[in-house]
């Protein structure tokens, strides 16, 4: 049955995400004693190394993130070895340093877990006179950090690790698409870099570095998955466009040193005897069902799961049918099953299967997430010699909180998402587009269009379509309060 239109005239996005966030167990904004304590914090971070604190103040530290990010949680620096090795140092913002265990700014931090970020209003772990200003790594500001340091063979496997304290300077604010572009030949050199030749080497021999921890990776089985997620672009608080955000060079970089660095982490705290978070993409239960999905695309995968097999799989279909590929991500996606936190302790094995590592934390976010933040309270007693911040029976319990949290928050993402395409196409209907079938049960048929990159649903001549058809449709109506968007066969 249709949906008619929606007749909110002045729909209110932002307050509808803000509702959304309230539906879902989130506290939108800062309490009260939340707020006492962040008048009470110092008006400026520590411009001096403490004791028993590096001071590596004057390496060519860099950040690259999105344009608009403010809440930077760590920076990197690389230096040719000798031997022909490289070091790499990921510097990770000490937000422990000024949010300590048991106050208010902590507790609500613990509660909401994470950063909900909706594409229309950013709703912070922690108040923004933390996370984007004092605990940020803000460009030509020191900053304590908690640095984790690897040094990666010829071949790309990681030869050792390290983790301590040190003062840093971020010495170049850069962004995905600037860098990306740089790094392939298809733009100028980032503003932020200045002309400066060291970070331009820098970034080279970063890169370098990155494209051989992914094909360790790649040869160990870790899934190359794309999915489409697209998120409101805003003018003077109008939606203009819809942006899908897309793999890159620069994104890979850092989401390889990420990794990377995350893993040196679990290693150190086992080596260090520490409990701690794991980060978990466990066995597919449901590999049955994405063996039967290969199997419609004329592909064998092997009866019992295999990471190897699934990576190979998705490589040739990427060549094979690109347009495709990103609806073929997301179903094994779906299949796998979402990524979860667990009790860490010194000696346990849980790989992720995803990314086809056995060794592997968050805790190179503490701004936007409260795992990581436990993570860096661990590190910092173990570096001090102290007793644990935290029991194994109280970590079980914030992993559990957090991954149920997490899921939380990419319900009020994803709902934010579909009310702001709704809005966006609501002066659209009667116009046909390209679509491609993203789903097809008895729960109904959905479309998505090519330009712009909405999905909905086929509510009129949807008989004897099937998923990767390609359609044209009409837009019939939608309701931004629900997030509907409804299509008709053209």
């Amino acid at each position: 049955m249709n949906r008619e239109h929606g007749t909110e005239p002045q729909f209110d996005l932002p307050a509808a995400a803000r509702r959304t966030m309230s539906e879902n167990g989130f506290a939108p904004s800062f309490e009260p004693a939340v707020l006492a304590e962040v008048k009470a914090l110092p008006a400026h971070a520590p411009a001096t190394a403490p004791d028993g604190v590096r001071d590596l103040t004057a390496m060519a530290w860099s950040s690259i993130d999105n344009h608009e990010s403010r809440d930077l949680d760590q920076i990197e620096v690389a230096e040719r070895l000798p031997s022909g090795e490289v070091r790499v140092l990921v510097a990770i913002a000490d937000v422990d340093a000024l949010v300590p265990e048991g106050g208010a700014i902590d507790a609500h931090a613990a509660a909401s877990t994470t950063s909900v970020y909706t594409g229309v209003v950013i709703f912070p772990m922690l108040p923004e006179q933390l996370s984007t200003a004092l605990t940020s790594l803000v460009q030509d500001e020191p900053r304590l950090a908690i640095v984790i340091e690897l040094v990666v063979a010829k071949d790309g496997s990681i030869a050792s690790g390290d983790v301590y304290r040190a003062l840093v300077r971020n010495k170049a604010k850069l962004a995905y698409e600037d860098v990306a572009a740089w790094l392939e030949g298809r733009g100028a050199e980032p503003p932020a870099m200045k002309g400066s030749k060291e970070l331009e080497d820098q970034l080279r021999l970063q890169d370098e570095v990155a494209q051989k921890l992914r094909a360790v990776r790649v040869q160990h089985g870790a899934l190359d998955l794309e999915t489409i997620e697209a998120s409101p672009v805003t003018k003077e608080g109008v939606i203009v466009d819809l942006r899908l955000t897309e793999k890159s060079r620069s994104r890979q970089l850092i989401e390889d040193f990420m990794i990377a660095a995350n893993g040196v982490m679990a290693r150190w705290l086992d080596a260090h005897g520490r409990s701690g978070l794991r980060r978990v993409v466990k066995t597919p239960k449901r590999w049955d069902r994405i063996v039967a999905l290969a199997g419609t695309l004329g592909e064998k995968l092997p009866d019992a799961p295999d990471s190897m097999a699934l990576s190979t799989f998705l490589t040739k279909r990427r060549a094979a049918d690109p347009v495709h590929f990103a609806d073929l991500s997301l179903a094994v996606v779906k299949l796998m099953g979402p990524g979860e936190y667990d009790l860490d302790r010194p000696g346990d094995k849980q790989g992720h299967f995803g990314l086809a590592v056995q060794d592997y934390t968050h805790s190179t976010a503490p701004n936007r997430r409260f795992a990581d933040l436990v993570t860096q309270r661990v590190v910092k007693a173990a570096l001090a010699g102290a007793p644990p911040p935290y029991s194994d029976e109280e970590l079980a319990k914030i992993a559990a909180h957090c991954t149920e949290r997490e899921g939380a928050s990419n319900k009020v993402e994803r709902t934010t998402r579909k009310m702001a395409a709704a809005l966006f196409l609501r002066s659209r209907i009667g116009e046909t587009f390209d679509a491609i079938v993203t789903g097809a049960s008895d729960k109904g048929t959905y479309a998505r269009l090519i330009t712009p990159p909405a999905e909905g649903r086929i509510v009129r001549g949807e008989a004897g379509v099937d998923v990767g058809d390609k359609i044209r449709v009409k837009l019939v109506a939608t309701e931004p309060s629900k997030g509907f968007i409804d299509f008709a066969r053209a």
